[in-house]
């Protein structure tokens, strides 16, 4: 009932005399008010209320006032780097940006909040084996993010620990398809990016709503317990790589020579058998040109043939012949460098007289060594 209805009760006027509101009066009305509301029955006008009607109008009071703090209760604040989930009976219901929100209190709904843009580190520690089955300790520091909230709360029941199998499995997979070398000197960096990529991926598969911004090696190393193991396996294998890679280079040093020298036989044998057959045709031609001339004059052929045969012969000999008859003296030549003069292109005639006598018996030498020409000649036209 309103104040300004007859017998509404204004506390500011009561029969049209002024005064001061009646408190009392005024709770009685709201009470009435609040008990028609819920169902309860209030007094007369200007009379009391019975003590039920009293009880069922504290009682609608009170649910006023909790109507009022449940409602107060559905508002909440985003910060700045969150994300608000907003779920109803437990189901997504939409996701809120950051400031000042109201949902409807629980247990309608309720609100999770997500943050998205703090960057958090897993670090992780494993050992295992490389391609060329050496073991490696190797400690991972992953830097991940949630950048879908929805994705982040309902499609992964614990997403950190899928993020740590998933990037123990990422690490192996990874390590496993390198050499110890390649993972502890210039791989390290690409074994990162690749792990980073392949986490990344199978994350995205399962739908985590989580992003890997980096994955960092922080160290990767021998084991303790078998480091000198290891060391000398490693020491053994380069070994082994260096006597093959000088096996290698004398093989291919050795093998091209080798062929060098037998292409080099096989040309040479048959320029020799060339050889041998073009002069085999050319002495077989100039035979037979010499028996068309024997055949003409003997006498000639004949001398001729024995006087280029001596030629030859007494051409490559180193021999002096001296003619001695006709005088006891002996004579001396220095025959050594009578010959050394003679290769080196000094003829007789160009050596230094020392006297006479030596001039002379010079001159009887030449004369001596005609005489003998021609009796050879003679002897040999006498035959």
């Amino acid at each position: 009932m309103a104040w300004n209805e007859k017998g509404g009760g204004n506390p500011w006027k009561d029969g049209g005399q002024q005064g001061p509101p009646d408190l009392d009066k005024i709770v009685r009305d709201m009470q009435r008010k609040l008990s028609g509301l819920f169902g309860g029955r209030g007094g007369g006008d200007g009379g009391t209320s019975t003590g039920t009607g009293s009880g069922g109008a504290g009682v609608g009071v009170i649910i006023a006032v909790a109507v009022v703090i449940w409602s107060l209760s559905g508002v909440y604040k985003v910060d700045e780097a969150e994300r608000g989930v907003v779920l109803q009976f437990g189901k997504y219901h939409s996701t809120t940006t950051p400031g000042l929100h109201w949902h409807i209190p629980f247990p309608i709904q309720n609100v999770e909040k997500v943050n998205v843009a703090g960057v958090e580190r897993y670090k992780h520690s494993t050992r295992m084996l490389t391609s060329d089955e050496n073991i490696v300790v190797v400690d991972t520091v992953v830097q991940f993010r949630r950048e879908d909230p929805k994705a982040y709360l309902f499609n992964v029941r614990d997403p950190e620990a899928t993020l740590s199998e998933v990037s123990e499995s990422a690490i192996r997979e990874i390590v496993g398809s390198s050499t110890l070398d390649f993972a502890l000197t210039e791989g390290r960096a690409e074994i990162a990016q690749r792990t980073r990529e392949l986490i990344q991926s199978t994350l995205d598969d399962y739908g985590t709503g989580l992003g890997v911004t980096s994955v960092n090696l922080q160290d990767v190393n021998f084991p303790t317990q078998v480091q000198a193991a290891v060391q000398d396996a490693i020491k053994a294998r380069e070994d082994r790589d260096r006597l093959a890679l000088e096996a290698q280079s004398y093989a291919y040093d050795i093998l091209p020579r080798a062929r060098g020298n037998a292409a080099r036989q096989v040309q040479d044998a048959e320029a020799y058998l060339a050889r041998v057959v073009n002069d085999a045709q050319g002495e077989a031609a100039r035979f037979e040109l010499l028996l068309g001339e024997y055949r003409r004059a003997p006498e000639v052929v004949r001398q001729r043939l024995y006087l280029e045969s001596m030629e030859q012969v007494l051409g490559t000999t180193n021999k002096i012949l001296l003619d001695s008859d006709g005088s006891g003296n002996l004579i001396y030549l220095p025959v050594d460098q009578l010959l050394k003069q003679q290769r080196s292109g000094t003829t007789i005639r160009e050596m230094a007289v020392p006297d006479a006598s030596t001039a002379e018996r010079q001159s009887a030498g030449d004369s001596s060594t005609r005489r003998t020409r021609e009796d050879l000649r003679s002897r040999g036209g006498r035959q």
